[in-house]
C-alpha cells in the first residue's frame, strides 16, 4: 500500500460510533514473541507496503471482531461495543490485488464505508485507524493532524518489531508484532488526560488471510485501570 493511504489511514475521518452491543466473554490467545534477526522489517512495510491481500481468496468472506470499551466515568466513548467488520473479496485487475465490499458494524453502529477499488492493501487497517483517531481527537479536544502526525512519527522512530507467533486453524504460524507508544514524551503530554501512555499493538502473519491478526490501542491510569481499549481481531470461523 502506498504512502498515500498511510496518510488516509491516519486522517481524523466522519467516523462515528452511535450504539452499543455487549463486550465479548474472551480475548483471542496472545501471540508469543519468539527472537528476532537482522531481517527485520520496517513497520511501514509490515503494514503499508506489503500486498497483504493476495492471500485472500475471491469469493471469501473475511471478518473481524471489534470491541471499544472505556473505564472513564460518563465519559465520552459511552457503553462498551462489540461488533464485527466483514469484508467480502472479489478479484482486482492484478494477482494481487482485490475489491473488497464492507459492512463496518451492524445495526445503530452501522458506518458507511468502502467499496474499496484493486486494493493491494488491507483496508481494514485504515477503518481502524480512522474511526479511533476521530474518537481520540474528540475526548482530548485536539487537533486530528497534531494526532496524526504524531502517530505517523512513532511508528517510524518508535516502533518495537519482534517476531512472533499466532495461532491459527489449529497451528502455529509465523508473524511480526509492531507496538509503539508515539504519545511518550509529547510536549503537551499535560494535555493528554493521561493518554499520553497510549499503546498501539499490530500483529501481522502472511498466513493469515489479508495479514492482520490484531490492532489494539490501549491506555491505563497510573493505577492500572482502564482508560480505553480498542482492537480489532481476525475471527477465524471464516478460515
Amino acid at each position: 500500500m502506498n504512502r498515500t493511504l498511510l496518510l488516509a489511514a491516519l486522517a481524523a475521518a466522519s467516523l462515528t460510533v452511535t450504539a452499543a452491543r455487549a463486550a465479548p466473554d474472551a480475548a483471542p490467545p496472545a501471540p508469543t514473541p519468539v527472537a528476532t534477526d537482522a531481517t527485520t522489517p520496517s513497520a511501514g512495510d509490515l503494514l503499508f507496503e506489503r500486498p497483504q491481500m493476495k492471500n485472500t481468496a475471491p469469493g471469501s468472506t473475511i471478518t473481524y471482531d471489534y470491541l471499544r470499551r472505556s473505564g472513564i466515568v460518563r465519559g465520552p466513548y459511552g457503553p462498551p461495543i462489540s461488533d464485527e467488520i466483514k469484508f467480502t473479496i472479489e478479484p482486482g485487475k492484478s494477482a494481487e490485488s482485490r475489491d473488497v465490499r464492507v459492512q463496518m458494524f451492524s445495526g445503530g453502529n452501522r458506518i458507511p464505508a468502502g467499496p474499496f477499488v484493486d486494493m493491494p492493501g488491507n483496508p481494514v487497517l485504515s477503518l481502524f485507524l480512522e474511526n479511533h483517531l476521530k474518537g481520540l481527537a474528540g475526548l482530548l479536544e485536539a487537533n486530528p493532524r497534531y494526532l496524526k502526525n504524531a502517530i505517523r512519527k512513532g511508528m517510524r522512530e518508535k516502533a518495537t518489531i519482534t517476531k512472533t507467533e499466532v495461532e491459527f486453524k489449529g497451528r502455529k504460524v509465523e508473524g511480526w508484532r509492531i507496538e509503539m507508544q508515539p504519545f511518550v514524551g509529547d510536549p503537551l503530554t499535560d494535555r493528554m488526560r493521561g493518554f499520553d501512555n497510549l499503546t498501539y499493538t499490530f500483529v501481522t502473519s502472511p498466513d493469515v488471510p489479508g495479514e492482520i491478526v490484531s490492532i489494539q490501542a490501549r491506555a491505563t491510569k497510573p493505577d492500572g485501570g482502564e482508560l480505553l481499549e480498542e482492537r480489532l481481531d481476525y475471527d477465524q470461523k471464516d478460515s
